[in-house]
């Protein structure tokens, strides 16, 4: 798979990643999360995203590929409570247990990034989680500290100079991040993470099981209803190409549970999801009509 730096941190990481939100909420058999896994190891993907409150996720990592944990970059997040976990979120003390507890279930010494998840100004602007961090990377628990949000709290992070990378929210239907925050953390040199980078895949539906997945719905009917977009007869590939045609992005993390997609996913990537010009002015065009009160979804 094609690779690209993260930033300035000498780390090369395959412009798709894996996001294990999805393997940690349902209710997988341990053998479905090492085929998933193993196959995308195995077709060339080397960037791995989870989180300490994304369910059993960590453990599942542990379990299934820390083994060939030389073969990937392993990004966590820390920062709220989880699981049986009594302390308090956002305490200096919970960063610390944290990141000690998502080692000890990944089965690995260290790291390559931990990322703060979602936190607000007033948290970040305190200083302790942030402190927790360096010292935890200091001890070499961790090569590299992050920030994973979004809107202002997202400004905040890449204007103090403090993190390595940014995760934010970035597609067709949630392009807030043009607005000059994916530019400011480039130029600050920070690696750029993207989430939900297809928009959960509502454009076409007429409607969606989740509510978490409705305001994604909403946004792609307001942007469809204007006339058809040249290539929307492949949502996914329009939406990838439209994501990965911004030079900023390095990687954009997609969450599966099913092997067969995500070897779908690779192998699209790598014939190519370059876009018209048309339709990445047509998409643009109208993000700018309806959406100038659209914050990123977090």
């Amino acid at each position: 798979m094609e690779t690209a730096a993260l930033g300035s941190t000498g780390i090369q990481v395959t412009r798709l990643g894996i996001g294990l939100s999805e393997i940690g909420s349902t209710e997988l058999e341990i053998s479905t999360v090492e085929k998933l896994l193993n196959t995308g190891l195995d077709a060339g993907i080397n960037f791995l995203d989870t989180a300490a409150c994304y369910g059993n996720s960590e453990e599942l990592v542990g379990m299934t590929v820390s083994h060939r944990r030389s073969e990937y970059t392993l990004a966590t997040k820390c920062g709220h409570v989880a699981g049986d976990y009594k302390g308090e979120a956002w305490t200096a003390e919970l960063v610390t247990d944290s990141i000690e507890r998502s080692l000890k279930l990944m089965k690995t010494d260290y790291v390559d990034l931990v990322q703060l998840h979602s936190c607000k100004i007033d948290v970040l602007e305190q200083g302790d989680v942030i402190e927790a961090l360096i010292k935890a990377r200091d001890a070499g628990k961790t090569r590299f500290i992050g920030y994973s949000g979004d809107n202002e709290h997202a400004q905040w992070a890449v204007d103090s100079g403090i993190f390595a990378t940014l995760q934010t929210s970035f597609s067709m239907v949630d392009q807030k991040a043009r607005d000059g925050l994916l530019e400011a953390a480039e130029a600050k040199g920070m690696g750029i993470i993207i989430k939900r980078p297809i928009g959960n895949i509502v454009w076409g539906k007429a409607s969606v099981s989740s509510a978490y997945h409705q305001q994604y719905l909403e946004r792609a009917q307001a942007m469809s209803a204007l006339g058809p977009v040249v290539g929307e007869d492949d949502p996914i590939k329009m939406a990838m190409g439209f994501t990965f045609a911004h030079p900023q992005v390095h990687t954009a993390i997609v969450g599966t549970t099913n092997p067969a997609h995500l070897l779908s996913n690779i192998e699209m990537l790598d014939k190519g999801v370059t876009p018209e010009s048309e339709t990445m002015d047509t998409l643009i065009q109208r993000f700018g009509e309806l959406g100038a009160d659209w914050p990123q979804m977090t």
